[in-house]
């Protein structure tokens, strides 16, 4: 990707839906549900890349027990019409 004409946004993805579901495929419906979540926001988008740290976090805790939102940075290129998925980690507070 160009990183001229990138445009990035941030977004925290509820994934609480998935806990509505079957036990053990919530995982598995936790990365689908981030796939379409990008789709509905970048319309324009034709090919969706998820990174590799989103899959680990989202398979972090087992496939029963995907983590409830996930913060994620939403690359997108309207020129090669491509979103990439990045996860977002928190910075721990110092006290």
């Amino acid at each position: 990707m160009s990183e001229s004409q990138v445009q990035k946004s941030i977004h925290v993805i509820p994934l609480a839906r998935v806990y509505f579901g079957r036990r053990m495929n919530r995982a598995d419906r936790a990365v689908r549900l981030i796939r379409k979540y990008v789709m509905r926001h970048f319309k324009q988008a034709e090919k969706i890349i998820i990174d590799p740290r989103v899959n680990e976090y989202v398979w972090s805790r087992g496939r029963e027990k995907p983590p409830r939102r996930i913060r994620v940075e939403i690359r997108f290129d309207p020129n090669e019409k491509t979103a990439k998925v990045v996860l977002l980690r928190r910075e721990k507070k110092q006290s």
